[in-house]
């Protein structure tokens, strides 16, 4: 870059740099997905599109900086990239790291578009966009929980979701009254519901519905219990 008297405006630029010998967490949401989703009529409760999707998004992003990640996790409108801890990327910059690691993501979610959703053209005014931070995890053990949380909450998620929807959908309720009839419910007494009410096996529903998506440095997905497979998965690292 050439120099000018205009150069000084740099130095009110700052960076803020990730501490050394950490893992860092880069965790992408979907923003405004409820209003996205109902303008695409993604269907209730899963949509498997829509999902296959955010995989295969985020499955572009693994492999693209696969040398630093260790894996990636991803369930409805969010996905978890879990980076090695003496990874150098960027220089550790949370802003590069952050802002890269969404745009490519949202990219990669635009271009694939078509081929999942081969009868419904993207809109202009209704495009996906997404937002993205960097979490910083001192320790493996705290990152096992961190995966196990978000594996957690795809279960309860999904489990209400599924009932929820299946009981307006399959047995005519109307929301509030799906609302009202799981309302207080515990897990098991939701897939009851789902049985007794619906005829549904809760645990026949597809394993990526129940147990989200990890995408592995190599770029396989695969929808596994992670609480189960938690030392497996990081062996190595």
């Amino acid at each position: 870059m050439a120099n000018s008297k205009y150069e000084y405006v740099r130095q009110f630029e700052t960076h803020d740099v990730l501490l050394p010998d950490t893992y860092i967490v880069v965790r992408i949401d979907g923003k405004k997905f409820h209003e996205f989703s109902k303008f695409y009529d993604f269907a209730k409760p899963n949509d498997e599109r829509a999902l296959k999707l955010m995989n295969a998004s985020a499955k572009n992003v693994v492999l693209k900086y696969k040398s630093d990640m260790i894996l990636a996790f991803g369930e409805s409108d969010e996905y978890s990239f879990i980076l090695r801890k003496d990874t150098k990327l960027f220089n550790r910059r949370s802003d590069k790291i952050a802002s890269l690691f969404v745009s490519l993501f949202t990219s990669n979610y635009v271009a694939l578009w078509s081929k999942f959703f081969t009868d419904r053209p993207l809109d202009l005014k209704h495009l996906p966009y997404f937002d993205s931070r960097c979490v910083l995890y001192p320790s493996l053990a705290i990152v096992k929980d961190y995966l196990s949380w978000r594996f957690v909450d795809t279960h309860i998620n999904n489990l209400y979701n599924t009932a929820f929807w299946q009981l307006v959908l399959k047995c005519g309720m109307t929301p509030q009254e799906s609302e009202n009839r799981l309302s207080g419910t515990v897990s098991s007494e939701k897939q009851e519901i789902l049985f007794s009410d619906c005829g549904i096996n809760y645990n026949n529903e597809p394993e990526m519905f129940k147990k989200g998506s990890l995408v592995t440095n190599k770029g396989s997905i695969i929808h596994v219990d992670i609480i189960k497979e938690i030392d497996q998965l990081f062996e190595g690292y």
